[in-house]
């Protein structure tokens, strides 16, 4: 699946990466932030990770994980399942919390929640659920910022009702391949989270906001010449969201 994927990400862009996961933290159980700016953008994730030399592990919600094939391959690289809308939310948490400490290399989360909807996508406030895991598990986090994974394919619709609905993703799907965008990844540091405590009041609010701003600050020479408002315009995506992380200078 991963070879397929590079395969398909080296038909859609030219993938860039720069910065490095530390030996030291690429077969140890992790947490890895990066912001979500498109449709595409985790199969660059995929590539890039699987070119720093990390086999691709993903947080992700129980539907993507039951699918027929693309779920079995992830269940067998190593993706953890979050039962979302679950009556026990604590204890799905814990079981989270449990399968992350024992995992067997960094996994990847999108503290967002969903692919921004800010009109510069730029980060959107995001939630506090990562910072937890992180605190709660006792786990070193890394972020990943990106940029250009968007011109890959449009955001669509949020619901699928025939065929038609289709059409916008298969369009700039075909027009990426044409124009080849440029897919940037960058791998920073280590987020120090050292100072913080689970349970403790507001301790994970002021770990969201490392990690928040870590990304941001690492996403802004990555798009360095389109500091505003993105170049690409997408005119599926809504645009009816803010962010907090975005600079002002």
């Amino acid at each position: 699946m991963t070879q397929v994927d590079r395969g398909l990400v080296r038909l859609l862009g030219r993938l860039e990466v720069t910065g490095t996961i530390p030996p030291e933290l690429r077969d140890r159980p992790g947490l890895i932030a990066a912001n979500h700016i498109g449709m595409f953008d985790a199969f660059v994730l995929t590539a890039a990770l699987r070119e720093a030399g990390v086999n691709p592990r993903f947080l992700l919600t129980a539907g993507l994980l039951d699918t027929p094939v693309i779920g079995w391959g992830l269940k067998q690289g190593g993706s953890i399942r979050v039962d979302r809308g679950k009556s026990n939310v604590a204890e799905a948490f814990t079981r989270t919390i449990d399968a992350l400490r024992s995992a067997s290399g960094p996994v990847l989360v999108y503290p967002e929640g969903r692919i921004s909807r800010t009109p510069g996508l730029w980060p959107e406030r995001g939630k506090t659920g990562l910072a937890r895991m992180a605190l709660a598990a006792d786990v070193p986090v890394m972020t990943i910022s990106q940029w250009g994974a968007h011109e890959a394919v449009y955001w669509g619709t949020e619901r699928v009702n025939s065929w038609r609905d289709l059409m916008p993703l298969v369009t700039s799907g075909l027009r990426a391949i044409r124009d080849r965008p440029l897919f940037r990844v960058h791998f920073g540091e280590r987020v120090d989270l050292s100072d913080l405590a689970a349970g403790k009041p507001g301790d994970a609010v002021r770990a969201h906001k490392r990690i928040m701003r870590a990304i941001t600050d690492d996403l802004v020479p990555l798009r360095a010449d389109e500091p505003d408002t993105p170049r690409f315009y997408d005119p599926t995506r809504p645009t009816d969201s803010t962010s907090p992380w975005r600079p002002t200078a």
